[in-house]
């Protein structure tokens, strides 16, 4: 496992995603209620970027069809996606938020 630097804590209030190069990846960081998350940056129905989506509690969504995606597991919740994302394991030390994307 190698974890890298992908963001404060104290830049994502809780509700609240933000768009991070982490290595190679465009990953999603999420804080819902204070839990941090990490899911790719891509939407499996037409790729499109899911940080710039909205998130409602666990859930973001697309800001290009809708599809929505829990941030924790990845998994589908609506369509027209019917595929799941990428998800990511996090740690957190002090304010950092460090990322495995391996």
């Amino acid at each position: 496992m190698a974890f890298l630097k992908a963001a404060k804590v104290s830049e994502i209030p809780p509700g609240r995603s933000k768009v991070v190069e982490v290595g190679d990846e465009d990953v999603a960081v999420c804080n819902v209620e204070g839990k941090i998350y990490a899911i790719a940056n891509v939407c499996t129905h037409d790729d499109g970027p899911l940080g710039d989506g909205y998130l409602m509690g666990d859930e973001i969504e697309c800001p290009r069809h809708g599809a929505r995606f829990n941030v924790r597991t990845g998994e589908v919740r609506t369509l027209p996606a019917i595929m799941p994302v990428p998800v990511f394991e996090v740690k957190i030390e002090g304010d950092d938020i460090l990322v495995d994307v391996d």
